[in-house]
């Protein structure tokens, strides 16, 4: 049998239907090595397929998952947040968003149980990135922003765009956490009804069952 590779392609001549058929079966193949197994991890979380663990989600699960995009959110620099996510972003991660109007008790609750929720995840840490778009913030929460939530990085709505909250998600009304895995699904939200135990518990078994992000 003969082996196809680049050498054996001479430069400037077309490659024949049996190599062209090879390639595509060499890269669905580095595809699935890649992907296929968060691909399987999501579907086994969403619906408990599979699931050696008998896991069930702690947080408030979202069926259909919502595209980050419909968040309409971006970075102080105008950066969209949805850019960094997706199978061609190799440093996609895990997201803890915090989401509130007027950041006020039960909004720094939040923000408080993903700071640390994030840093029990121990080595695991760095999988997983803060945020929070906050409508507004108090003053002595801004003064003492720096200092406590450093590594929280602050989101703002793109201009001339609304975000298109999740069912179930109304951040005017009551501050969430929304959990969004490294494709860029909003796949699950948080609230003040929740421990850090119940949060930390989703995020080890989605990390342990995912190998990207």
């Amino acid at each position: 049998m003969t082996t196809t590779t680049a050498d054996n392609v001479t430069p400037g001549v077309e490659p024949t239907p049996e190599q062209t058929r090879r390639g595509r079966r060499t890269a669905l193949l580095l595809f699935a090595v890649g992907f296929g197994p968060m691909v399987l991890a999501t579907i086994m979380f969403y619906t408990g397929w599979l699931n050696p663990a008998g896991h069930s989600n702690q947080g408030q699960l979202l069926q259909p998952v919502v595209p980050v995009q419909a968040l309409n959110l971006e970075t102080g620099s105008g950066v969209a947040l949805a850019d960094r996510f997706g199978v061609d972003q190799p440093e996609a991660k895990w997201l803890m968003l915090v989401t509130a109007g007027s950041c006020q008790k039960d909004c720094e609750q939040l923000l408080y149980l993903a700071r640390q929720v994030n840093i029990a995840l121990g080595k695991n840490a760095p999988r997983v990135g803060r945020a929070a778009y906050l409508a507004s913030t108090p003053a002595a929460l801004e003064a003492r922003w720096s200092e406590e939530y450093s590594l929280m990085e602050r989101l703002r709505v793109a201009p001339g765009a609304t975000p298109a909250w999740p069912a179930g998600v109304n951040p005017a009304n009551e501050p969430r956490i929304l959990l969004v895995d490294p494709f860029g699904n909003v796949m699950m939200h948080y609230g003040t009804e929740h421990t850090g135990k119940q949060m930390l518990k989703d995020l080890k078994h989605l990390l342990k069952l995912s190998q990207i992000g």
